[in-house]
């Protein structure tokens, strides 16, 4: 098992869940100019090192239940040439792009997918407040509509889904109620 490792956080993850070839800076500036939205910078890092990483436990509290993520999403130059391609953040974001935006006009994205949860929901940056730092929340796909998303904040920044998953987190027992903080990713 491999930690993911910050100043601030790390987080386990599977042994070889990684998908290559990790993007670089010019790959990651080419899909913030198709998406229209700059990536936070520890989104970029976690990309540009665990692209598409799985957590060794990926299970979480938000919204009065417990999500499970089944593996982080990535960003490949060519995903026609990677077996795991369809888990390429822009292949998934087109699959379902008309449930992640209430604007049927809007160029660009408003809620990115970032990581696969169990039973067909996404962890999300949601940019729709605005803000130059995107929020973090759950998308319902079960309660989401063609231009009628729903989503459920989770986290502040990319920084709180990370620290969610920390090595002190992973230690506490699966009903204590620090391993859920307060509620939220």
């Amino acid at each position: 098992m491999e930690a993911i490792k910050s100043e601030d956080w790390s987080m386990p993850i599977q042994e070889g869940s990684v998908i290559f070839p990790l993007p670089d800076e010019a790959e990651l500036k080419k899909r913030e100019k198709r998406w229209h939205r700059t990536l936070p910078p520890a989104c970029r890092a976690f990309l540009m090192k665990y692209n598409g990483a799985v957590p060794k436990d990926g299970s979480f509290f938000c919204h009065g239940r417990t999500y499970c993520i089944t593996r982080f999403l990535c960003v490949l130059a060519s995903v026609a040439d990677s077996p795991l391609g369809q888990y390429d953040i822009s292949v998934v974001e087109s699959q379902i792009g008309e449930r992640l935006t209430a604007n049927e006009d809007l160029v660009g994205v408003e809620i990115l997918p970032i990581a696969e949860l169990f039973g067909g929901d996404y962890v999300c940056l949601d940019y729709r407040e605005g803000r130059s730092e995107p929020v973090v929340c759950v998308w319902s796909h079960e309660e989401s509509g063609e231009f009628d998303p729903v989503t459920y904040e989770a986290a502040g920044s990319f920084e709180g889904v990370i620290s969610l998953f920390s090595q002190e987190r992973a230690q506490t027992a699966p009903d204590d109620p620090a391993r859920h903080g307060k509620g939220h990713l």
